[in-house]
């Protein structure tokens, strides 16, 4: 597996960008990950990426950054916390997150190492057996709705969301020119309903906006990629609705167990939303009946169910084709 995108599948790169202030390595992330340790992931256990791998009967693929210099034969992790389709996302951090062309940058060092190593025939054949994980997006739509964006001054919304399409698509041409052919493509879950976007609002809804705009841009991705795939000879590709998928965890919580859809688990102040997740942040005790960890991101029982529906989904979440037959090819 080689992993691409942002905060939900951050197996730790963030940690090693010194500068950045988007990190989970400190409590009380991990506290439910093998031996309670907080490891950079955006959780209190396994996140997405851990799980899929897991599922795959494949270990982790680590953090890039961890050793850089490695040739990762079994695959790798680029996703940092904060990333975005675009390199300006938290522009104010710039240099403290790894934005998704700087991914595809990193993924192209590791192919030159894999050639030397391997030879490139040999690399060919092994990555076009490879997986491509790509769960990037909702930091740009965030950032564009986030008060003082000025984002909003240059671009409309219908623009922002066809630029953010049009700009993935070029960068998912260039991990197919580096060999990649079988692409898993996670849409965006409907981020108005977030702790953090819901606190916005007195009344504790979720932003509406945001999730029209989430929702339109999934609608775009999923017209832009049968293009990609007439374009490229080999294009192969899965892509997950999540947002219809989270929709129905937060609308039907009980047949899931869930039992708080919409306040954080680790955080403070009214849906433990105005606070981070610190170790001066209050903890829920049973996690499993929680949808979110933090202000924004899913418990480790919700990444796991979200994997969970990605691999017995049918056509209703799944399309073209499941992962199962993705990778079967």
């Amino acid at each position: 597996m080689y992993v691409f995108g942002d905060s939900l599948v951050d197996v730790g790169n963030n940690d090693y960008l010194a500068l950045s202030i988007i990190k989970a390595n400190f409590p009380y992330n991990g506290i439910d990950y093998p031996g309670q340790k907080a490891t950079g992931r955006f959780s209190n256990g396994k996140n997405s990426a851990d799980i899929l791998a897991e599922k795959l009967g494949l270990s982790t693929a680590p953090p890039y950054l961890s050793q850089p210099n490695n040739v990762f034969l079994k695959g790798v992790s680029f996703a940092s916390g904060g990333a975005g389709i675009f390199n300006t996302t938290d522009e104010d951090l710039i240099k403290h997150t790894i934005p998704m062309a700087h991914q595809v940058g990193h993924f192209s060092n590791v192919r030159q190492r894999l050639v030397k190593e391997l030879g490139s025939a040999a690399v060919q054949e092994h990555l076009s057996k490879s997986l491509f994980p790509i769960v990037i997006g909702s930091n740009d739509i965030i950032n564009y709705f986030k008060s003082g964006s000025g984002l909003s001054e240059k671009n409309s919304p219908q623009q922002h969301v066809a630029l953010m399409v049009s700009t993935l698509k070029e960068l998912l041409k260039g991990i197919y020119g580096l060999g990649g052919r079988k692409f898993l493509v996670i849409g965006v879950v409907p981020i108005g309903c977030a702790p953090k976007q819901r606190f916005e609002n007195t009344s504790n809804e979720c932003n509406k906006e945001v999730n029209y705009w989430s929702s339109k841009y999934n609608q775009e991705l999923t017209r832009m990629l049968p293009e990609l795939q007439s374009e490229l000879n080999d294009f192969h590709y899965s892509y997950f609705d999540a947002y219809s998928v989270f929709l129905d965890f937060i609308q039907r919580p009980a047949t899931y167990g869930f039992n708080e859809t919409k306040a954080a688990c680790c955080g403070l102040g009214r849906l433990r939303a105005n606070l981070p997740c610190t170790p001066l942040a209050l903890v829920c005790p049973n996690r499993r009946t929680h949808l979110f960890w933090d202000v924004y991101h899913p418990t480790e029982t919700a990444a796991r169910m979200f994997i969970d529906m990605l691999f017995s989904g049918s056509g209703n979440h799944v399309f073209p084709m499941t992962v199962n037959q993705l990778i079967a090819i």
